[in-house]
C-alpha cells in the first residue's frame, strides 16, 4: 500500500472517528443517538437527505450510467462501519468521501479496459444524467471530464456541490492549500478547453 493510499485510508477513518463541529448544515438535526444502536433510522435520514447530492456528485465526477450503483456501495460501507461512526455529522463527509473513491477507481478500472479492449464502448448516457444536467450544462460536463481527476473533483465540490474549503480538502484527503490550486488550475484548463471548443464550433 503507497502512501496515497495510506492516506486516503486515513482519511476515511476520520471521517468515521472525527471530533465534533462540522459546520452545522452538514449535520443532521435531531439525529438519533449512534451509541442507541438506531442505525437503520439514521441511514433512512442520510438517505433522504444525501442521495440526491451524492447522485449528482457521482454523475458530474464522471460515473454516468454507474453513479447509482456507486452511490449505493458508498452507503452500504457505511453501513457496513456504522459501529466505528461516533458522530452523526461525520456521516455525510464519510459518504462524500467514499463517492469521489469509488468514482476514481472505477475510472481507472475503465482506461485500463480500454486499453486491452479492440473497440471500446462508449459509456451509455444514462437516465440520472439526463435528468440532473440541463442542456446548456453539457458542455461544461463535457470538458470537465478532460481535466485531470483532483481538478474536476476539487471543481465538482466547489461550484456544484458548494463545500467550503475545508470541507473539499477533507472530502479529496489534501490540504487546503492543495484544494486552491487544484482549483485555480482546473478552472484555468477549464476556461481553455471551452474556448477551444467554441472556437471549434
Amino acid at each position: 500500500m503507497n502512501a496515497a493510499s495510506d492516506g486516503r485510508a486515513g482519511q476515511r477513518q476520520r471521517a468515521l472517528d472525527g471530533p465534533d463541529g462540522q459546520r452545522a448544515d452538514e449535520a443532521l438535526d435531531g439525529s438519533p443517538d449512534l451509541r442507541d444502536g438506531e442505525r437503520e433510522a439514521a441511514l433512512a435520514r442520510l438517505f433522504h437527505t444525501h442521495y440526491s447530492r451524492l447522485l449528482r456528485l457521482a454523475v458530474l465526477l464522471g460515473a454516468d450510467s454507474d453513479a447509482e450503483d456507486l452511490v449505493a456501495e458508498a452507503f452500504c460501507q457505511l453501513h457496513s462501519r456504522w459501529d466505528r461512526l461516533h458522530a452523526p455529522e461525520r456521516a455525510a463527509a464519510y459518504l462524500r468521501s467514499t463517492v469521489c473513491n469509488l468514482v476514481r477507481m472505477r475510472l481507472r478500472h475503465l482506461t485500463v479496459v480500454r486499453r486491452h479492449t479492440a473497440s471500446p464502448v462508449g459509456d451509455v448516457v444514462s437516465a440520472e444524467q439526463s435528468v440532473l444536467l440541463r442542456e446548456d450544462q453539457r458542455a461544461v460536463v463535457e470538458a470537465l471530464g478532460a481535466l485531470p481527476e483532483r481538478q474536476r473533483e476539487a471543481l465538482v465540490l466547489r461550484y456544484w456541490l458548494e463545500l467550503r474549503e475545508s470541507a473539499i480538502a477533507e472530502t479529496m484527503g489534501i490540504s487546503s492549500g492543495a484544494v486552491k490550486s487544484h482549483a485555480s488550475r482546473g478552472m484555468a484548463a477549464l476556461a481553455r478547453i471551452l474556448k477551444e471548443r467554441a472556437d471549434v464550433v
